[in-house]
């Protein structure tokens, strides 16, 4: 590997050089470990690479990068196949919140923008196999659940000039918000510069564009309000569509 491409490598890795040796060999010897009594290891060996407020779970292979830059809160969960790369303003979670297999949380904020960065408040649910983009700045509130295959992005590319390729005409990161008690249906993805407000209910493969009002039910592609859930309580049948 040429040495331009080994320099640029490590710097998406980890913030040094030495931080990467010593996070890659942490995670070598306890990463592996199997059933509770490898989440028992690294419960304690991960707080020598990462900020550890209490006794988190930890399954075997879950890969992280950034280790330095990432903040877990008392009873968090990472299922296997969970990938946090912090790179470089961090990965917050909460206090009890589970993050389940396969899920990618990903700041990989390699234009260096101010902004981003992933916070996850406490008692909320990532499903599995989610992907979230933090260059932006993604914050989710607490009490969130996420359904399998979700997609929270917070960054787009820009493509208004036909006459330039796109990756010459740089992105969008406006950041994501999702207020407290948002419940987001399976497929659903979320775009650059979305506000959710807190209550709303996302279906199952929505495409949310604009903000979602609090209290708000939206669906289809691009999202729309379909109702208003204080004014219009959905019937114990509706409620499947959105698992």
């Amino acid at each position: 590997m040429p040495d331009n491409s080994l320099r640029l490598y490590l710097s998406r890795q980890a913030l040094s050089l030495p931080r990467y040796v010593w996070e890659q060999l942490i995670l070598t010897l306890f990463g592996w470990v199997p059933t509770v009594v490898g989440i028992g290891l690294r419960a304690f060996a991960y707080r020598l690479i990462m900020h550890l407020e209490g006794i988190v779970a930890i399954e075997k292979g879950v890969r992280v990068r950034f280790a330095s830059q990432i903040r877990l809160g008392r009873g968090v969960y990472l299922d296997e196949g969970v990938y946090p790369h912090a790179c470089p303003n961090g990965i917050e979670i909460g206090d009890s919140t589970l993050v389940m297999h396969g899920s990618i949380l990903h700041v990989y904020n390699f234009r260096k923008l101010p902004q981003s960065g992933i916070k996850i408040g406490r008692n909320s649910l990532i499903g599995e196999y989610n992907t979230i983009r933090g260059q932006g700045g993604v914050s989710i509130g607490d009490r969130v659940y996420t359904s399998p295959f979700t997609q929270i992005v917070a960054v787009d590319h820009v493509f208004s000039d036909p006459d330039r390729p796109f990756v010459e005409q740089g992105i969008t990161a406006e950041g994501i918000v999702v207020d407290d008690d948002v419940w987001i249906g399976s497929g659903a993805i979320i775009t650059d510069g979305v506000h959710i407000g807190r209550g709303a209910v996302v279906a199952a493969g929505a495409v949310v564009t604009k903000d979602v009002p609090a209290q708000t039910l939206v669906g289809g592609v691009p999202a729309r309000a379909i109702r208003n859930l204080q004014r219009e309580p959905l019937s114990p049948g509706g409620r499947r569509v959105f698992l």
